[in-house]
């Protein structure tokens, strides 16, 4: 049977895109992922990263890579919640793999809810044939499952790479884009209204929202 595994990288940050990727593999790629050394991509350095990255897509029956930049993310048409946001990103994973050139194949998916039931059953009304599919949505799947894992480590690099297009013209200071970096805080609070139309913040943040707020108190204070 064939594995699809499906993960996502930046889900969290305030700055930059979404990215969801899927790796679909035989048993045999799997048990040569894992010689390979590919696992989690959190537990690899960023330049182990990309030498499996490169290696996923050359041994991967297949692969798809979805990103989705803010916009999206804060509902610019008729997704708003971020957890419907990624289930149609990964609906639109399986729909474009599982075409008659495949037999059965078990999804497996790194799930982003905390409801995993309910989650999987806002997937299945995405997906447009069920019949060859059997789907899994765990937590931690990127830890315990080699198609998520190489999944997870081809979104990572593609969102790892999207960070470095964003610091070649924004700069180092804009850091990681994770709300907790002391960078990027520093960056969105500098920079709120002056790249507010750049399209690389998260306006629904409450990261966002706060240094907007701040940044209006310190106006109003001038006067």
């Amino acid at each position: 049977m064939l594995k699809l595994g499906i993960d996502e990288a930046g889900r969290g940050p305030v700055i930059g895109p979404l990215v969801v990727a899927g790796c679909l593999i035989d048993e045999k790629t799997e048990k040569a992922f894992k010689r390979l050394g590919v696992k989690d991509s959190k537990q690899l350095t960023e330049k182990k990263r990309k030498i499996l990255s490169e290696k996923i897509k050359e041994k991967a029956e297949t692969f798809e890579i979805i990103v989705l930049p803010p916009k999206i993310i804060d509902g610019d048409g008729f997704r708003s919640n971020l957890n419907e946001i990624e289930a149609h990103a990964c609906a639109e994973i399986i729909n474009k793999i599982n075409n008659d050139s495949f037999k059965e194949i078990e999804i497996i998916i790194d799930c982003p809810s905390p409801n995993t039931e309910k989650w999987r059953e806002t997937l299945k009304t995405k997906i447009k044939n069920h019949s060859n599919l059997k789907l899994i949505c765990e937590h931690k799947a990127d830890k315990n499952h080699i198609s998520v894992s190489a999944a997870s480590i081809l979104a990572k690099t593609i969102r790892e790479k999207e960070m470095d297009l964003l610091r070649d013209k924004y700069g180092d200071s804009i850091g990681s884009g994770y709300c907790s970096d002391p960078l990027t805080k520093e960056f969105l609070a500098k920079n709120l209204k002056k790249l507010t139309h750049d399209g690389i913040f998260r306006k629904k943040w409450s990261t966002w929202k706060k240094a907007s707020a701040n940044h209006e108190q310190k106006k109003l204070n001038d006067f």
